[in-house]
């Protein structure tokens, strides 16, 4: 479950903001979670509660962002929508799109006191 190493990273990024900050506790993180970026939410919530147990972020409210998939065709030189990897394009139904939007994860915000 690599959940579990995504889950330990946001917390190193998040100890290392909030102590920065002289932070006493997290409140809030906010992340924001490509659709594309093959990331199960509840299986990193999961993970979160456990993680995050013990340290600054410790019972803090976890935002989750959805990002939408976006891609590129070549074939039809445009954008599209996307729901998965590896979908058609909506308007030629060629194989050829590229990911552009939506595979990314990161930590958006942080709320500390």
């Amino acid at each position: 479950m690599h959940e579990m190493a995504l889950a330990e990273s946001v917390r190193g990024i998040v100890e290392d903001a909030a102590t920065a900050q002289g932070a006493k506790r997290v409140k809030t993180v906010v992340l924001e979670i490509g659709e594309l970026a093959s990331v199960e939410v509840e299986a990193l919530r999961f993970c979160l509660d456990a993680v995050l147990r013990d340290s600054l972020a410790d019972g803090a409210a976890i935002r989750i962002e959805p990002v939408a998939g976006a891609g590129w065709c070549p074939a039809c030189d445009r954008g599209v929508p996307l729901v998965q990897r590896y979908d058609s394009c909506p308007h030629c139904d060629g194989y050829q799109v590229r990911p552009t939007g939506g595979t990314e994860m990161r930590v958006k915000e942080i709320e500390v006191e």
